[in-house]
């Protein structure tokens, strides 16, 4: 599983001129999952997701997390994050699970995220054409990989 995880000031997610998802202070989380991602990947994204201390203390310091200031998050499948560009100039996306092994895989991943922040998280839409839009606080982006199966 990869994510990359954007500290945001608000983010949204819109398909086809609706609105499916929109959050205030917090994370942009776009999620990637392989064929191989299981619930302890998930898991494990989770809990570094919501622990992951990157908002500021009172000291200016990256000190907190989502959790600790009350944020919200956003969560966007996208399976491009997996894709293989080394060769040629055409992606290879063979590195990222097939619909019918992400899409469970991004529910329950969502799931864990609304049980470890005691809030809903909107989302994005998967499998469809969205426009994200965002406002990058810091800018803070950090891409994460979870650990391999095994």
């Amino acid at each position: 599983m990869r994510t990359v995880i954007q500290r945001v000031t608000r983010a949204s997610v819109t398909v086809e001129g609706r609105v499916t998802g929109q959050i205030g202070p917090g994370l942009l989380v776009l999620a990637g999952f392989a064929p191989d991602d299981d619930a302890r990947a998930l898991d494990w994204m989770a809990r570094k997701l919501v622990q992951l201390r990157i908002f500021a203390d009172e000291d200016g310091k990256m000190n907190r997390s989502v959790q600790d200031v009350g944020g919200q998050v956003l969560v966007v499948s996208q399976f491009t994050l997996l894709a293989d560009a080394r060769k040629g100039n055409r992606p290879s996306y063979v590195g990222a699970a097939p619909p019918p092994v992400a899409v469970p895989l991004y529910e329950q991943f969502v799931g864990r995220l609304e049980q470890l922040l005691g809030q809903p998280v909107p989302t994005g839409e998967f499998g469809a054409d969205m426009q994200v839009a965002l406002l990058n606080d810091g800018p803070v982006t950090i891409v994460l990989d979870s650990p391999a199966a095994g």
